[in-house]
């Protein structure tokens, strides 16, 4: 007997859904499927929020999804790490890893609320650059060991100012202090730019400054570069010799910063979004964005930054302990 009219329609009805029924599965598992939100552990105009931004742009482009940047500033960048570490393993909850909350903070912290090797998951490097120990245009310094001379001569007088406790310029001021063995004052100011303002005007004598904020003043004849912390010279500004150039080839600082999720995240959407990350650090906006700063486009794959990150903890550890480094 063959079925009704109705029967047949019924019949093709739930045929039809029956095969639907997969494919919107299938969409509804597809990621991303909604915005993703991106953590920076720093506040809005800042190198990592610029940086977050500009990656974010390119990433939401190749994915088809908005990007939505989330700042979470505070404790050297602890507050928005921990939130990273603290989010939903789904994909949606990313953020900005950088060096001194992955590599730095849990020598310098006596208790933090995330553990930076077991509760995050490094998905890409973005970028590391260099920095560069600056003095005032008119200061008598016109080399590192001019400089070094001049504190060995007044043990406890010159000071070098930096952005905050546990920072780059920090940590890069108390390595070369250690590395020189001289006797330096470290001035912390509430900001890198509040820093750079007091060293023009003459309150400190020197500072390890990002390679591209200290660029302006430099090319502005305000500021001098003694030396470079990369392994090399900068082709932006080749005339500067590198820190080992200048004798001390110990003090090689990088800062860097890329992208992590939080633990739990699935391998698959890690190596799905190592993916599209490289893919957008390949554009040539993007590419000349970081470059023009004097920082190296990175990329690789999670376990090349997760080494990173690993590789550069105990030696910072050593140099928080061997300057008696606190945070405020």
């Amino acid at each position: 007997m063959y079925p009704s009219p109705l029967g047949r329609r019924l019949f093709l009805q739930g045929a039809v859904g029956t095969l639907a029924f997969p494919a919107l599965v299938s969409a509804q598992d597809k990621y991303p499927s909604k915005p993703i939100v991106w953590i920076c552990p720093y506040a809005a105009g800042g190198n990592a929020d610029q940086r977050s931004r500009q990656v974010a742009r390119v990433m939401s482009t190749l994915m088809g999804q908005p990007i939505i940047i989330d700042n979470k500033s505070g404790a050297g960048g602890n507050i928005g790490t921990e939130a990273i570490a603290r989010a939903k393993a789904d994909g949606y909850t990313l953020g900005m890893g950088n060096f001194a909350p992955l590599s730095v903070n849990q020598s310098l912290f006596k208790k933090l609320g995330f553990d930076p090797f077991k509760d995050l998951v490094p998905i890409f490097l973005i970028e590391r650059g260099p920095l560069m120990l600056t003095v005032r245009a008119d200061a008598p310094y016109k080399t590192v060991k001019d400089l070094v001379a001049a504190a060995k001569a007044a043990p406890g007088k010159l000071a070098y100012a930096s952005g905050g406790i546990g920072g780059t310029h920090h940590l890069s001021g108390a390595l070369f202090e250690h590395t020189a063995g001289v006797d330096l004052i470290h001035a912390p100011y509430k900001s890198g730019s509040a820093a750079a303002t007091d060293l023009l005007g003459g309150q400190v004598a020197m500072m390890f400054e990002q390679m591209y904020v200290a660029m302006p003043s430099i090319k502005a004849g305000k500021t001098r570069a003694l030396a470079i912390t990369s392994k090399t010279r900068s082709a932006l500004m080749p005339d500067v010799p590198t820190m080992a150039e200048a004798g001390f080839p110990a003090v090689e600082v990088m800062n860097w910063q890329g992208l992590i999720g939080p633990k739990g995240l699935p391998p698959e959407l890690v190596k799905q979004l190592n993916a599209i990350g490289n893919k957008a650090l390949q554009d040539p906006a993007l590419r000349e964005q970081i470059t023009s700063q004097g920082n190296e486009v990175m990329g690789g794959t999670p376990e090349e930054f997760a080494a990173l990150i690993r590789a550069e903890a105990p030696r910072w550890a050593k140099v928080v302990k061997d300057a008696r480094i606190e945070p405020e």
